[in-house]
């Protein structure tokens, strides 16, 4: 893509470590076989098709840490907390090779279908485990299905959470205001996920049309190109059921590769994202604009409806 003219899309671009032009954190949701539990029920021991295919994390998990060891990377992976305790050896490979695990929720539950006090209860309980296994606080969460509710900001500031990776307000790490203090969110969106390329179930009812890796990586790269000529933020959220697939691993490997050889992108787990913008600010370089949350705290009257009567 070309023009005549450069125009700078982003207001306020992030100045980025040793002169990179971008940051890329390529983020997994280790999700397996969790919210069947809830959806399904008792139906669960009978979706056995549908289980193996979300189970496939035991083979992709490996695979994609092994593409990351070899390239010398360290990541961020959001793991729901009952994941954690059913599939431990995966947590002892992520932490073995030095990557990130952050908050995922404890069973996938959706934030914005709970109360207050049921969801701060089911965020507790994650922590409990995350510092149980890992042996420390999770810094990052990501809801789950990014179903983020009217409470989950101030919630996260009061459990001290560094940052968010749920939100698309901005292509650039920003502030949120809440009433337990800030809370830093590092967006993404719908394009930079695997999801509308690769998910197709039947039995759940995903009906996306199965994308080839280079078309689905054709968007990601856009993404990217486009977040380095404004000085953003590009973060995948990908699964590993979905994108550690054969032909998609291989050509997650590729698309590393060519960052790598071009050398002007900062690939860094979320943690060392949200530390960099933290330095930022305290020095004055860069200034994260801020959003007041909730947007909403009750729902809007509605309108009384015009009669259409004739």
């Amino acid at each position: 893509m070309s023009s005549s003219r450069t125009i700078q899309m982003v207001d306020n671009p992030v100045p980025w470590p040793n002169g990179a032009r971008c940051a890329l954190a390529m983020t997994f949701d280790i999700d397996t076989d969790s919210f069947l539990h809830l959806d399904h029920g008792e139906r669960v021991p009978d979706m056995v098709s549908t289980t193996s295919w979300l189970r496939y994390d035991e083979v992709a998990v490996p695979r994609i840490l092994r593409i990351f060891k070899a390239f010398g990377l360290h990541q961020t992976f959001f793991f729901p907390a009952w994941c954690m305790e059913n599939y431990p050896h995966l947590v002892d490979a992520i932490l073995k090779d030095g990557h990130e695990i952050a908050h995922h929720g404890y069973l996938h539950e959706s934030p914005n279908l709970l109360s207050r006090e049921e969801e701060l209860a089911w965020l507790q309980r994650g922590i409990d485990v995350i510092v149980r296994m890992t042996g420390r606080r999770p810094r990052g969460y990501r809801a789950p299905v990014y179903n983020f509710s009217r409470h989950t900001a101030d919630l996260l500031a009061q459990e001290e959470f560094l940052y968010d990776a749920t939100l698309m307000a901005d292509e650039v790490p920003y502030l949120m205001k809440t009433n337990a203090g800030p809370l830093m969110e590092l967006p993404s969106h719908w394009a930079m996920d695997d999801w509308p390329q690769f998910a197709h179930n039947i039995e759940l009812q995903y009906m996306m049309t199965i994308r080839s890796p280079d078309e689905a990586f054709a968007v990601y790269e856009a993404e990217l190109e486009s977040a380095c000529r404004n000085g953003a933020l590009c973060v995948g959220v990908w699964h590993p059921w979905l994108m550690g697939r054969l032909a998609r691993a291989e050509r997650l490997a590729v698309f590393i590769e060519g960052i790598l050889k071009r050398g002007d992108v900062w690939i860094a787990s979320m943690e060392e994202i949200a530390g960099h913008i933290i330095e930022c600010k305290a020095a004055g370089t860069f200034n994260p604009r801020e959003v007041s949350m909730p947007y909403y705290s009750v729902g809007l009257p509605q309108p009384d409806r015009p009669n259409q009567t004739k």
